[in-house]
């Protein structure tokens, strides 16, 4: 996936996450913000690092590496969220921490595997123009 859709997710999360802290603050419902946490880190911070290098090496984006680490990222951090969230209002008991957790790990590990396949200096977007503001 393109790295400028990552961007958007990651804001929309950021929203998410800003809206339901502001809210669990209002309503002291402190034992949330491990919820709160994850949807900031999981959702907010770590796509849009993912989107930024994604920006920067195109091709890892697009690759199926990429578009597996978003589809299982983005299709675990929700379930694992609202798991999470379920969990603690002792609301329900099904297995959305374990599965959605399970799926964004996954996820995370394809990442790693691929930084380190397919992100390479020679791949760097501004090495291609010969413009590259960040090398010395």
């Amino acid at each position: 996936m393109k790295g400028i859709i990552w961007l958007r997710i990651a804001v929309v999360y950021f929203v998410i996450g800003v809206v339901f802290g502001m809210g669990i603050g209002i309503a002291q419902l402190f034992q949330l913000a491990s919820v709160h946490a994850h949807i900031n880190l999981l959702g907010w911070v770590s796509l849009a690092l993912a989107g930024i290098i994604y920006c920067l090496f195109p091709q890892a984006g697009v690759g199926k590496l990429g578009k597996w680490h978003f589809w299982l990222h983005n299709i675990g951090l929700p379930l694992m969220v609202i798991g999470l969230y379920l969990e603690i209002m002792q609301l329900s008991t099904l297995p959305l921490i374990q599965i959605g957790g399970t799926l964004a790990i996954i996820g995370i590990i394809l990442f790693l595997i691929n930084v380190f396949v397919n992100v390479k200096e020679s791949t760097f977007v501004f090495a291609k123009s010969g413009s590259n503001k960040f090398s010395s």
